[in-house]
């Protein structure tokens, strides 16, 4: 909030002012304003309230800067797992400077929209996927390559080395600046049809999938019919039969609560999802040195954040699902590999070879 004052704060109120009114009468005033010991003791007690309430006036209250965090999720998801750890860490880290104003559930747009308004400076900061950060700078698909990351080990490794930290420092060149790699987990599918246990169950499935050619391109080679849609409409899709499932991580799969709407889940674990978070550049280059390295620091806490979520309901979200009646199963992992691979020379063409492999082979 800009400007605040605090109200406790005296300003000159009315008894101030009325008391800064008050001048010496004559020897005939009542006894308060005789030359007395004790009336001269009053009077300088006097002065010196008033000489406090000047300065307290006159004391400037350090202004609170309000900032917009957008994201698609719930405040109960690993977004915002983030985002809180985000608004806690710069909390401390600017000695209360900033205040975080969350915008869950899209409520300022779909992920598109939002990196528009960050570009533009309508919005101050979000937490994405790739999904959508894909159409501003294309490198960050390469992550979106189905069957690239053994496990969240390799793929946080990955995040955190040079090729991830390269990738971000592309950002500010598209208008917007990239504080750190968050993480969403692998992706599952859910469906209203049947259990997905090879390609050949998942052939004709309608599948919602995000903007996301690299994404797409793996689905039709498997045979399934890619719908991309906006997320907040996924729900009234999902109810009116528009599509028969979508794919999620399991940390979305549970804040979403999508036991309510859909009956299969099959362990897939076809596509690790980074997650970003992103801040508008029109507040970013306002700041000192030691505000952006305050930042900075929010962003890798907020990642972390959304590590620990994803780690918990890996272990938790599995259980929960069934205990709501969801069917899961696991699926013939090598068959759907072996599936997607006819697409492959199209994203050696796309990210070069040299990368992908470099990002298959890290240890």
């Amino acid at each position: 909030m800009r400007g605040y004052r605090d109200p406790k704060v005296n300003t000159g109120g009315p008894d101030v002012l009325a008391m800064a009114n008050l001048t010496p009468t004559p020897p005939s005033a009542p006894s308060f304003f005789r030359d007395t010991p004790m009336n001269t003791f009053r009077f300088s007690r006097w002065l010196l309230a008033l000489g406090a309430a000047g300065v307290l006036a006159a004391t400037p209250v350090a202004a609170e800067t309000t900032l917009k965090m957008a994201y698609a999720l719930s405040t109960d998801s690993h977004y915002g797992a983030g985002a809180r750890a985000f608004a806690d860490s710069l909390d401390k880290g600017t000695s209360g400077e900033y205040q975080i104003k969350h915008y869950p559930n899209s409520a300022l747009g779909g992920e598109r929209e939002v990196i528009e308004g960050l570009q533009l400076g309508t919005i101050d900061l979000a937490i994405v996927s790739t999904g959508a950060t894909v159409n501003f700078v294309p490198d960050t698909g390469v992550f979106d390559i189905p069957f690239l990351f053994r496990d969240l080990t390799h793929a946080r490794k990955v995040m955190d080395s040079e090729i991830g930290q390269n990738l971000l420092a592309q950002f500010p060149k598209r208008g917007l600046v990239a504080l750190a790699w968050g993480e969403q987990g692998f992706r599952q599918m859910t469906n209203n049809v049947r259990p997905v246990n090879t390609p050949a169950d998942a052939r004709g499935l309608k599948i919602r999938s995000m903007e996301n050619p690299i994404h797409i391109a793996a689905f039709r080679e498997i045979g399934i019919l890619a719908t991309p849609m906006a997320w907040p409409e996924v729900a009234t899709a999902l109810q009116q039969g528009t599509i028969d499932g979508q794919e999620n991580p399991m940390s979305v799969v549970v804040s979403a609560k999508l036991w309510q709407l859909q009956k299969y889940l099959s362990l897939t674990s076809h596509v690790y999802g980074p997650a970003l978070v992103l801040m508008s550049p029109s507040v970013y280059n306002g700041l000192s040195d030691a505000q952006k390295e305050a930042f900075k620091t929010a962003g890798v806490e907020s990642a972390r954040a959304m590590r620990a979520f994803v780690d918990n309901v890996e272990r938790e979200g599995l259980e929960k699902v069934r205990e709501e009646g969801m069917e899961v199963n696991t699926v013939d992992h090598a068959a759907f590999v072996k599936a997607v691979e006819p697409v492959y020379p199209q994203y050696y063409k796309q990210f070069s070879q040299d990368l992908v492999d470099s990002i298959r082979n890290m240890q």
